[in-house]
């Protein structure tokens, strides 16, 4: 097993933290029975990414081993916003040298200096990430995941973008969309869902991120506008009329 050191971990506000509270303790009650989630959005930009790399923090905050893995070998991020660093300086290699052939598991798993989050990153970019996903080295690695972590968490491409989501789907327990206030349109978002509808996962339910906070109690504002801030829900939150995407609940 390799080693890096994340040199950018920001401190997270109060907000931030009691949103993320909220947000693995929805997924606590999920059952415990989802182990594996993959976290994806409608179009680029949304902050899966972010979500899935503080969700994973929360997650060793309560003691939990935490694999995060970056499946997204077209536009990987992490790497670069993490400033990630091999500890003994070497090359970090990642899943698309693992699913290729070109490196074993013990070589792209990494411990990171944040404790019981582990992570394999993305590693270069590749010409045909659908077609090395549904390889026999993702599913071996998936296996491992199972048997040594309390949760791991896959950060994947956008499901406009790309249907790698739905491919890695068969290999998880319950799937996550992240949808950023004014960005995606309805329609994005229930195409989105019901691509991972037919891979079969359990769709968990939606991360509303960026949120601009409106004025609240008392004259006073609680916030403004909060990039990292996430309000969840989780449950059936469409009513079946899809035409009309509106927002509902049970």
């Amino acid at each position: 097993m390799q080693s890096v050191s994340l040199g950018q971990v920001k401190e997270q506000s109060y907000t931030m933290k009691e949103s993320l509270r909220a947000l693995k303790t929805n997924i606590q009650f999920c059952g415990d029975d989802v182990q594996t989630i993959l976290i994806t959005s409608s179009i680029p930009n949304e902050g899966k990414s972010t979500v899935t790399m503080d969700l994973s923090r929360s997650l060793t905050e309560s003691g939990k081993r935490v694999l995060l893995i970056d499946t997204d070998m077209r536009k990987s991020v992490l790497i670069g916003r993490l400033r990630a660093k091999d500890r003994n300086g070497g090359e970090i290699y990642g899943l698309s040298h693992l699913l290729s052939g070109q490196r074993k598991l013990e070589e792209v798993l990494y411990t990171t200096n944040i404790p019981k989050l582990f992570m394999v990153f993305a590693g270069p970019s590749v010409p045909n990430p659908t077609e090395i996903l549904d390889k026999k080295y993702f599913g071996e690695l998936m296996e491992f995941a199972r048997k040594h972590f309390d949760y791991v968490l896959l950060d994947c491409a956008p499901l406009g973008a790309a249907i790698d989501a739905a491919v890695i789907a068969k290999h998880c327990d319950g799937a996550v969309i992240v949808i950023a206030q004014g960005m995606a349109s309805a329609r994005m978002i229930v195409s989105a869902r019901r691509q991972l509808e037919t891979s079969g996962v359990r769709i968990l339910g939606a991360v509303l991120n960026k949120v601009r906070m409106k004025k609240i109690g008392f004259g006073s504002y609680y916030g403004g506008y909060y990039g990292g801030y996430y309000g969840s829900y989780y449950g059936e939150y469409y009513n079946r009329d899809d035409r009309k995407g509106k927002k509902g609940t049970k």
